[in-house]
């Protein structure tokens, strides 16, 4: 893991297509800001830990659930 020390203002270039800010420092917070493309998928950790979860157990369906789910959309 890089450490790195940044004041209020300075940033962090990640490769040539991602720049880090600091906005804000408050207390024990401190405000990121993030610049990157838009095709760039940017989530806190536990907002993509969840995405990873609901992805894992969305593999694990069984055909059983999956034809119940398909007979309710059904007109």
């Amino acid at each position: 893991m890089l450490v790195l020390t940044r004041k209020l203002g300075e940033s962090i270039a990640i490769d040539d297509h991602i720049k880090i800010r600091v906005v804000q420092i408050k207390g024990k917070q401190v405000r990121l800001g993030i610049e990157a493309p838009k095709d760039t998928k940017i989530h806190r950790e536990e907002v993509y830990l969840a995405i990873q979860s609901q992805n894992t157990e969305s593999v694990n369906t069984t055909s059983e659930s999956t034809r119940a789910v398909a007979k309710l959309l059904k007109p």
